[in-house]
């Protein structure tokens, strides 16, 4: 069942399994590193795949590529939505991605992102950040509701409600 403590242990243990395959550092008894020697690009795709598979089954409502550089971004852009089509989920390529308190505005600054989706979750992506939009135009986009877009789109992203409160700290 989606959401159950089983599923949430599996996806961990997967996202676990990735990241020391990705990122060990520490010998392998011969001198050498157990860090495969791997291009940026099939990292990135690799990441697309994990999380179009996580999304597909239903246990995300939203999930996020790397925030890239537009060019780097555009070199891999038709494979990721090939990558979405075998996995029955949609990318968006956002350009201007929505800034909260979940993540430092620098992260994104300049760069291109692909929301990982499958509806309705791009349109409550957007109207969250249409309402962030008008809160700025009313000129009440205050504390509070910083944290409720912070929250709202916490929770798109299928994080728990604790996991969302360490973020806001």
């Amino acid at each position: 069942m989606i959401g159950t403590p089983a599923m949430k242990k599996l996806i961990l243990f997967f996202l676990l399994i990735l990241s020391v395959a990705c990122n060990s550092d520490q010998p392998n008894g011969k001198g050498d590193q157990l860090k495969p020697e791997i291009d940026n690009r099939s990292y990135q795709l690799g990441i697309i795949a994990a999380f179009s598979e996580v999304v597909g089954a239903g246990v995300k409502k939203l999930a996020l590529s790397s925030p890239m550089d537009p060019s780097e971004m555009a070199e891999l852009v038709e494979e990721a939505k090939r990558i979405a089509a075998d996995y029955s989920v949609q990318i968006y390529l956002e350009k201007d991605f929505l800034v909260t308190d979940l993540f430092s505005e620098s992260i994104t600054r300049g760069k291109h992102v692909l929301l990982i989706y499958r509806e309705p979750s791009k349109a409550d992506y957007m109207a969250i950040k249409a309402h962030k939009n008008a809160l700025i135009e009313q000129g009440v986009y205050d504390a509070e509701a910083r944290l409720d877009i912070a929250r709202k789109m916490g929770r798109l992203l299928s994080y728990s409600e604790e996991h969302i409160e360490q973020m806001l700290q």
